[in-house]
């Protein structure tokens, strides 16, 4: 670093300011993932009507504590990823029937727990998906959730 940029504003470039994401930016980011990822699955897809809102994310972010500059600079030499916060989610998606239900959560848990991780430099902690309605071929062009 320049010694120029420390007698600007008195402090290292890597000392100042904070890096934060809120919310609603990780709920987003989930969403789309969890949607790609359920996409690929096609015997269930079809089932689902179009219009449905899902998935739907609900995300809790906590913030990493300070790190002094030293702990920074140890994660950079390792070229390790700084690890922005913690988040926690509750993902709820609607999904075809029949499905594999299994492995379509698995591929949601697995893609959005990676890819939150690496856009967002955010752990994913905690994470919950809920299959909140199956929709079969008879349910598809009627409001009845249940069929006999």
């Amino acid at each position: 670093m320049t010694g120029e940029a420390v007698q600007r504003s008195g402090v290292p470039r890597g000392e100042r300011g904070a890096i934060t994401v809120a919310d609603r930016v990780v709920a987003k980011t989930a969403s789309r993932v969890a949607r790609e990822a359920l996409s690929r699955f096609t015997e269930s897809t079809g089932h689902v009507p179009p219009g449905r809102r899902t998935p739907r994310v609900t995300a809790s972010v906590q913030q990493a504590p300070e790190r002094s500059a030293a702990g920074r600079d140890a994660e950079s030499a390792a070229g390790r990823q700084a690890v922005l916060g913690e988040v926690h989610m509750h993902i709820t998606v609607e999904l075809g029937y029949p499905s594999d239900i299994g492995a379509q959560c698995a591929a949601v848990r697995r893609e959005v727990t990676e890819r939150v991780r690496t856009w967002a430099g955010m752990k994913v902690s905690d994470l919950v998906v809920s299959v909140e309605r199956l929709h079969s071929v008879h349910t598809r062009h009627t409001d009845q959730g249940r069929v006999r």
